[in-house]
């Protein structure tokens, strides 16, 4: 087994989607990025490249690249995955924290871990997924942005 962490912070602007877990969440603001900006599942690239030292998110789909423009991040977790695949590992489990002043995100945590279970080829149950607020301290206790944590394990095929 193997473990890997991973981290991702975005700000929130107005006129965009609010997207996380790869699950479009009723918003006034949504996260400013270059792809969708889905903080959770970027957290998430990082920690399974991560557990085999395969570098961040930044190296393999750079923002200077016009091909991510917009591009779902599910998609880039698929393409994560792959990258897993061709080392002979799987995904044994996730575990994120996202950290949110708002909106209220626990109506949507069972479709973020379907989502990311579906593109992982892992059952939900293998996919953990926390929603908290930072109790009105920091960036994200004022509503600027939103952070994602995640760990991952995963195990040779």
């Amino acid at each position: 087994m193997r473990v890997g962490v991973g981290y991702d912070v975005h700000r929130l602007v107005r006129g965009r989607k609010l997207i996380l877990g790869g699950v479009e969440i009723p918003s006034e603001e949504g996260l400013e990025g270059h792809s969708d900006a889905d903080v959770l599942v970027h957290s998430l690239c990082d920690a399974l490249l991560g557990a085999l030292a395969l570098g961040d998110i930044g190296r393999h789909f750079p923002d200077t690249d016009p091909r991510y423009a917009g591009i779902s991040s599910l998609s880039l977790l698929a393409q994560v995955a792959r990258k897993l695949s061709e080392q002979n590992y799987v995904v044994w489990n996730t575990d994120s924290v996202i950290v949110a002043q708002r909106p209220r995100l626990a109506p949507y945590v069972e479709a973020m871990r379907t989502a990311i279970a579906s593109t992982l080829q892992i059952a939900p149950s293998r996919v953990g997924i926390k929603a908290t607020t930072s109790e009105g301290l920091g960036f994200c206790g004022r509503g600027e942005g939103i952070a994602a944590y995640s760990v991952c394990t995963v195990a040779p095929r």
